[in-house]
């Protein structure tokens, strides 16, 4: 099955999920929306769309790729992820996100964890970050279990 994973990142964890992603279905293409053009989906069988998540809303870039896409992502195997340091409100996310239409059709969606590196976000983010999670360090809750348990279901 000839796999893509198409994601959209700010500061880099949608595309570490999408690589840790990639080899456990082995050896996905990935690509950056923001940074690489997109091939033709035609010749995928399987395409895996992911985001972050910031105030409950993924990526313009990936909202730009959905709508001019859709159609094309409801002929293939279809798995959806999300990324971000909100532990909570995962149906949300996807239900404010994406249409009924490509939910149904995804085989998988799951809500993968994240990473905040205070380093790589401006003052206003570390404000916003520290006040809703108490927290003002590094914060990497990526996981791996979650990452598995994706991969198994679509290749499945």
């Amino acid at each position: 099955m000839k796999t893509i994973i198409l994601y959209a990142t700010k500061y880099g964890a949608a595309g570490e999920i999408a690589w840790r992603i990639a080899e456990k279905t082995g050896g996905a293409v990935t690509y950056n929306l923001k940074q690489n053009p997109v091939p033709s989906l035609v010749e995928y069988d399987c395409i895996i769309f992911g985001s972050s998540v910031y105030a409950g809303m993924i990526r313009g870039e990936a909202k730009t790729f959905l709508s001019k896409n859709a159609d094309v992502m409801q002929e293939k195997k279809l798995g959806l992820f999300l990324c971000g340091i909100g532990e909570s409100g995962e149906k949300t996310y996807f239900e404010s996100n994406f249409s009924q239409e490509i939910l149904q059709k995804a085989k998988v969606k799951s809500f993968l964890g994240g990473i905040f590196d205070p380093k790589k976000a401006g003052l206003i983010e570390r404000l916003i970050i520290k006040l809703v999670t108490k927290k003002s360090s590094y914060i990497n809750i990526i996981d791996d279990e979650k990452i598995e348990k994706f991969a198994e279901e679509l290749k499945s």
